[in-house]
């Protein structure tokens, strides 16, 4: 069975506490429950990671290009402003990685609608709320 890292950056940890008007109030927890759920469905063993540290994430990163068919992304604010993440996704080509975000990006603050990631992620899924992680995982069972 293939493994694909689910990674989430800085205060996904918050998620069901935090803007609940904008990121819902769905768990992390519950959002991996469902990741688990729609792996096992798509013959794909999910690893599900969260961090509040840059570093760990670019960790992770590397290892997933040892370990892992795959990579979804939620790199929270450091989607906007990491280039160390950006270089890590690169330096493991051809893993293919997914970017999601719960809110759409496009449709809040000006500095959000540019991303690091983007650039080196196969797709980019936005706006959909937690459906975003298993549209990823959706969609890189297909790449795989």
């Amino acid at each position: 069975m293939k493994t694909v890292f689910v990674l989430n950056g800085p205060n996904l940890n918050m998620l069901g506490k935090r803007e609940q008007g904008i990121y819902g109030s769905k768990a992390l927890d519950g959002i991996a429950e469902e990741c688990r759920e729609a792996g096992k469905a798509l013959g794909i063993e999910v690893d599900f990671r969260q961090s509040n540290h840059e570093g760990v994430l670019v960790d992770w990163i590397h290892e997933a290009g040892d370990k892992a068919a795959g990579i979804v992304i939620n790199a929270g604010a450091y989607s906007h402003t990491s280039i160390a993440i950006h270089d890590a996704i690169r330096a493991i080509a051809p893993t293919p990685v997914a970017e999601v975000h719960l809110s759409n990006i496009y449709a809040r603050e000006a500095f959000r609608h540019h991303s690091m990631v983007s650039p080196v992620a196969v797709g980019v899924i936005c706006g959909f709320g937690p459906l975003g992680y298993t549209l990823a995982l959706q969609a890189l069972a297909t790449k795989l």
